[in-house]
């Protein structure tokens, strides 16, 4: 299954935003909805947190579509 790579401006950001920002949640509410139903995973487990924090490198699944966090600001 292919990666998508999806570019955040800083080092961090949090997951309901980065599901939208990679097109796996079409706004802020479904992205609830898709991690309270534990339909979301973070380094392949499952996260129930939308407002975890993810870092250059991880990897966000839903529905069989991957997207990773890369980070502009260097991966630090």
């Amino acid at each position: 299954m292919r990666i998508r790579e999806v570019e955040i401006a800083d080092d961090m950001i949090r997951l309901g935003q980065f599901l939208k920002l990679a097109g796996l949640a079409e706004h802020g509410v479904h992205a609830r909805e898709l991690v309270e139903a534990g339909e979301v995973t973070v380094n392949g487990r499952v996260e129930n947190r939308r407002g975890a924090q993810l870092h250059h490198g991880d990897v966000v699944a839903v529905s069989g579509e991957k997207a990773r966090v890369v980070s502009a600001a260097g991966g630090r």
